[in-house]
């Protein structure tokens, strides 16, 4: 069976322009792409200015590849430009869960256990211990597990529910329910207060969506990306293209082994070739794609823009899967 895939070629510059002389910056970067079963990293570079004096890869705890860098030398602005050409196979239905790779994504999300079934195994002293999955059952700093949460989500998880059944309810209930508004938090506004107000953006999003299915006892974790800026003729543009994405992943058991499931609230689709994964962790701390201190500066401007664009020869062929 052939498997079509998509080959991108992404830009994400962030700049800064400082009021007065940086004399010191350490930087974190998570720009570069992951390789993973559906994606693969065809070309990637990272250009700063000024050039660093010290820079170096390396992985983070989670398998992310991060770029950090010094400079050490007075500076007035800071360019980070990351450059990337991936290719996006397809990645639905998820035949595996069923065992078959005919079977439809409506299908595919019956065919998942009952949701509690995942739970119990996860739960504590269960057996066997699964130290990478567990990782993402708790609270952490921008995810908070509470009654509050788990009651949002409960209408969804119904008893004997299949996992991915109840998980796309939980994804559509958000989508029906809250606003998209740039304006209505910042990176610091509580996920009670977005749960109270039922407004936000992507990264609230996925935020409130991982605390209600950490609080139902299942392993979910945050996922940055990007996402097609101009969609194919005839289709909507999504909402988060030029800017970098974020939506969640859901642990589930199958047959084959486990499985992380993608789920983008923000959109109301289950990510496939439009979505390019980024860099996974437990919340937006973990993966933000540019953090770090500096010495000096006073007030600044940051300016970040990114655009995701198909190549020329688009659509590709995988042959003998």
């Amino acid at each position: 069976m052939n498997a079509s895939s998509v080959l991108y070629h992404v830009v994400h510059e962030t700049s800064y322009s400082y009021e007065s002389p940086v004399s010191l910056s350490r930087q974190h970067l998570h720009l570069t792409p992951r390789d993973c079963p559906w994606q693969s990293s065809i070309a990637h570079q990272i250009l700063i200015d000024p050039e660093p004096g010290f820079s170096r890869l390396r992985c983070d705890p989670f398998g992310n590849p991060v770029r950090q860098f010094a400079i050490e030398a007075p500076h007035s602005h800071l360019t980070v430009h990351a450059e990337s050409t991936i290719e996006v196979r397809a990645h639905w239905p998820v035949g595996g869960l069923a065992g078959s790779p005919e079977n439809s994504l409506a299908d595919s999300l019956a065919s998942s256990p009952p949701w509690e079934q995942v739970r119990d195994a996860l739960a504590y002293g269960a057996t066997p211990v699964l130290l990478d999955v567990n990782c993402f059952q708790f609270e952490s700093p921008y995810v908070r597990v509470k009654h509050d949460f788990s009651a949002y989500a409960r209408p969804c998880f119904t008893p004997s529910r299949p996992l991915l059944e109840a998980v796309q309810a939980l994804m559509n209930r958000i989508y029906n329910e809250f606003e998209f508004d740039p304006e209505a938090t910042t990176v610091a506004t509580p996920v009670l207060k977005i749960l109270e107000d039922k407004r936000g953006v992507c990264q609230d999003f996925a935020h409130l969506m991982l605390s209600c299915l950490r609080s139902v006892g299942l392993s979910a974790r945050y996922v940055s990306g990007y996402l097609l800026t101009k969609p194919p003729p005839g289709q909507a543009r999504l909402i988060g293209a030029d800017a970098s994405h974020a939506w969640v992943s859901v642990y589930c058991p199958s047959e084959v082994g486990g499985t992380w499931v993608d789920f983008d609230p923000t959109n109301n689709l289950l990510p496939d070739t439009q979505h390019i994964t980024l860099a996974w962790g437990r919340d937006f701390g973990d993966v933000s794609p540019l953090r770090g201190v500096i010495l000096g500066g006073d007030e600044h401007e940051l300016e970040v823009a990114v655009t995701v664009t198909p190549c020329e020869s688009e659509i590709l062929t995988s042959p003998g899967q």
